[in-house]
C-alpha cells in the first residue's frame, strides 16, 4: 500500500511538470523558437534542393513586387531579373520566423559579394520598425524590406514564413512555406545550380 502511495505521487508530479512544459510551450514564444532551432539543426524542416512549386505558379514569370528598405530606397523585383532572389515573408512575432532568421542571416552573408544573389527579408507584420529593432537587436546584417501597395496575387499565402525563389529569368521556381535550416549545404548547392544556369 505504502508502495503505491508513493507511486501515486511521482505519477502527479510527472503529470504537473508535463503539463507546466506544455503551458510554458502554448505561451513562450521564445520557448518556441529554441525548439524549432533545435529542430532545424538537427534536420528536420530542410529548404528546398530541386525546381518544386506547385502546377498554378509553374514557369510563369514571377509577378513584380515593389519593396522599400529600412533606408527608404524602393526596389522593384521585376528590374532584378538575371539574379537568383530568394525572398524571405516574415514577421517578428511569428516563432517559425525567428527560429529561422539566423540561417537566413548566414545564407544572406554566404552570397553578399555574388551579384547574382538577392536575399530580401520582407517584413509581413505591418510593424517596420520593429522589425527593424529586431534585425538590429539579433546583430543580423541582413536588410529589411516591406511591400509598397498589394501583395501580388500568388506570391504568399496565409502560412508564415514563406519563402520563394526566383531563377535569373525572374521565374518562381521553388516555394517553401514553414521554418528550414537555409544553412544546409545541399541547398547552397541547389542555389549554385541555380547561378549556373544562363
Amino acid at each position: 500500500m505504502k508502495k503505491l502511495k508513493e507511486l501515486l505521487v511521482w505519477k502527479n508530479v510527472a503529470y504537473y511538470l508535463i503539463m507546466a512544459l506544455m503551458l510554458v510551450l502554448l505561451i513562450s514564444p521564445q520557448v518556441k523558437v529554441l525548439i524549432i532551432s533545435a529542430m532545424m539543426k538537427i534536420g528536420f524542416m530542410r529548404p528546398p534542393t530541386e525546381n518544386i512549386v506547385n502546377l498554378r505558379l509553374q514557369n510563369i514569370p514571377g509577378p513584380s513586387l515593389l519593396l522599400r528598405s529600412a533606408d527608404g530606397r524602393l526596389i522593384n523585383t521585376a528590374q532584378l531579373n538575371g539574379k537568383v532572389l530568394l525572398i524571405n515573408f516574415w514577421a517578428n512575432w511569428c516563432p517559425p520566423c525567428r527560429a529561422e532568421m539566423p540561417s537566413i542571416n548566414e545564407l544572406y552573408l554566404h552570397y553578399k559579394n555574388n551579384p547574382e544573389v538577392e536575399v530580401l527579408p520582407v517584413d509581413v507584420d505591418g510593424d517596420f520598425k520593429k522589425s527593424i529593432g529586431f534585425m538590429k537587436v539579433n546583430g543580423y546584417q541582413l536588410p529589411v524590406y516591406q511591400v509598397v501597395g498589394n501583395m501580388p496575387e500568388g506570391l504568399m499565402s496565409n502560412s508564415i514564413p514563406t519563402t520563394v525563389i526566383f531563377d535569373k529569368k525572374g521565374t518562381i521556381v521553388a516555394r517553401h512555406e514553414g521554418a528550414a535550416d537555409y544553412t544546409d549545404k545541399a541547398f547552397y548547392r541547389y542555389i549554385d545550380r541555380l547561378l549556373s544556369v544562363q
